[in-house]
């Protein structure tokens, strides 16, 4: 029925209608539908994390989303993949997929940013030990291990970090099921990009301390490394994860190069697990306060689900009709099987 609907008295286009390609590529591409899409899926979920974390948040969350959600869905956190399990729009098998190319996405993306500015953080290592203070203060926000993972600041209860997290996260969730819904007239798919990573900023900036997520949201600026010395910096304020792919991925990160020392105890457990708790309990809310399936869609989101539809039904013709090929050229069977083998 929604089929039926959604595609009534539309034309589409569709990109194989207007790009030529190579017979390599149409071959790879029917194989990647049939077998493989989820990791393709995959590849986009570590993608896209992998620019937002690597970039920062804002424009890094924007860049994300056009590089790769029209192949995943643009999920790039733990949170809202499980959220989106718990409301049935995706499996768990695949929530499961997505999380772990997510924390990988964000670990390789630590990573070379640790390889970028090496050479800077082992000379601000070598200068705090210098002045005995490398000891106190590697695994803090004003430490060298603080660029990259979280830590708890001295004095700073668990409780605080516990609640700043979650009514951080809770806006960020509610934000997003709110430009998902195809029925919310305020925004259009085109924007909804453009919101979730300023609210994603908005919490960063205005609900982390100096010492901790500011660097963190500015590791990729070389200037930001002498921070870490300046006498000014307030390690006294909670920071704020906002993502478990980026807590997780990040603290991984820091272990590889410092040791498990780099862990954060339990202070680790509250930021990488708040988002999921805060992102699940904000779509469950969305969904029984302010979800009203009566609503009428809006044409941007009508015609963003019908080439949708209209997608899922090329490419399962597609397919079909690979099934019942039976005159393969010799040249395309070649690279068939080759595709195979690899």
């Amino acid at each position: 029925m929604l089929r039926s609907r959604l595609s009534r008295e539309r034309d589409f286009i569709h990109l194989a209608d207007v790009k030529p390609r190579l017979n390599a590529q149409i071959v790879w591409e029917r194989r990647r539908r049939r077998n493989v899409h989820w990791l393709a899926e995959c590849a986009a979920e570590f993608v896209g994390t992998f620019i937002y974390i690597g970039i920062g948040y804002a424009i890094g969350v924007v860049l994300a989303f056009v590089v790769t959600q029209p192949t995943s869905g643009g999920h790039y956190n733990p949170g809202v993949s499980i959220a989106f399990a718990i409301m049935r729009r995706i499996s768990p098998q695949k929530a499961l997929r997505y999380i772990v190319a997510q924390i990988l996405g964000a670990y390789c993306a630590c990573l070379l940013i640790y390889v970028q500015y090496g050479d800077a953080i082992k000379q601000v290592e070598a200068e705090l030990s210098a002045a005995g203070t490398l000891a106190s203060t590697l695994f803090t926000p004003s430490g060298p291990a603080g660029v990259f993972a979280i830590y708890l600041a001295p004095g700073t209860s668990f409780g605080r970090v516990f609640l700043n997290e979650f009514v951080c996260d809770f806006v960020i969730g509610l934000v997003i099921w709110a430009v998902d819904d195809p029925s919310n007239h305020t925004v259009s798919p085109v924007a909804a990009p453009w919101i979730i990573a300023f609210v994603f900023a908005l919490m960063v900036w205005s609900y982390s301390s100096v010492g901790g997520e500011y660097i963190v949201s500015a590791k990729n600026h070389a200037d930001a490394l002498p921070l870490l010395t300046q006498p000014w910096i307030d390690s006294s304020h909670v920071s704020v994860a906002t993502n478990t792919a980026r807590d997780l991925g990040a603290r991984l990160m820091a272990i590889t190069i410092w040791g498990l020392e780099a862990g954060g105890g339990p202070y680790a457990a509250i930021t990488a697990l708040t988002n999921i708790l805060a992102t699940s309990l904000a779509a469950v809310f969305y969904e029984l306060v302010f979800a009203d399936y009566s609503r009428v869609l809006t044409p941007a989101s009508a015609d963003l689900l019908a080439a949708q539809v209209a997608y899922n039904e090329h490419a399962s013709r597609t397919v079909a009709v690979t099934e019942l090929e039976r005159d393969v050229s010799p040249d395309d069977k070649a690279i068939e099987q080759t595709l195979e083998r690899v």
